[in-house]
């Protein structure tokens, strides 16, 4: 009777992760696979690997944990479909174009906001990762690296160069 009421216990844990984390992880995963159907799918194979995780082997660094499995199962997907780069992806450089057109049509600042994504969506693998990380999820350079397997230093070297990548390109559309 105990064991039971330890997989209770543990399916509470997990159910309170998926209530905690699952909205963060899918768009961590939309933002590596490009859609966010398939994202759904990645997230949904994470909390199936969370299920069949040992809880204390993932206790006091769950978040972590999970956005590292996030990662390496939308990357599985990609190279599984090899799509490595967002540029290969024909649907995506549409759905890409389309957002183009969406912005037009918003107001003033739902178009800057817009842009402002769109650059973000530009930006190299490594530093989209790290800007989504940090600015969507909230996550520290140490917690990003926990994740990316990056050196903390590194995620402050690729956080800069995204940012300064970024600044240049607004201020560039900015002028216009």
């Amino acid at each position: 009777m105990g064991e039971r009421n330890g997989e209770r216990r543990e399916w509470g844990k997990v159910k309170d992760a998926i209530h905690e984390h699952k909205s963060a992880l899918i768009r961590y995963a939309a933002s590596i696979v490009g859609d966010r159907e398939r994202a759904k799918d990645v997230v949904q194979e994470v909390f199936l690997k969370l299920c069949k995780q040992r809880w204390q082997d993932v206790e006091g660094h769950l978040a972590n944990w999970l956005f590292r499995v996030t990662r390496n199962q939308a990357l599985d997907l990609l190279r599984k479909e090899k799509r490595m780069s967002l540029f290969e992806d024909s649907e995506t450089m549409e759905r890409l174009a389309g957002v183009g057109d969406e912005v037009e049509q918003r107001a003033r600042s739902e178009e800057r906001a817009g842009s402002l994504l769109e650059m973000v969506n530009q930006l190299p693998t490594k530093e989209r990762e790290v800007v989504t990380l940090k600015f969507q999820q909230g996550m520290s350079y140490k917690e990003i690296g926990a994740v990316t397997g990056l050196s903390t230093g590194n995620v402050g070297y690729v956080l800069h160069h995204a940012l300064k990548n970024l600044r240049s390109r607004w201020k560039a559309v900015e002028s216009v």
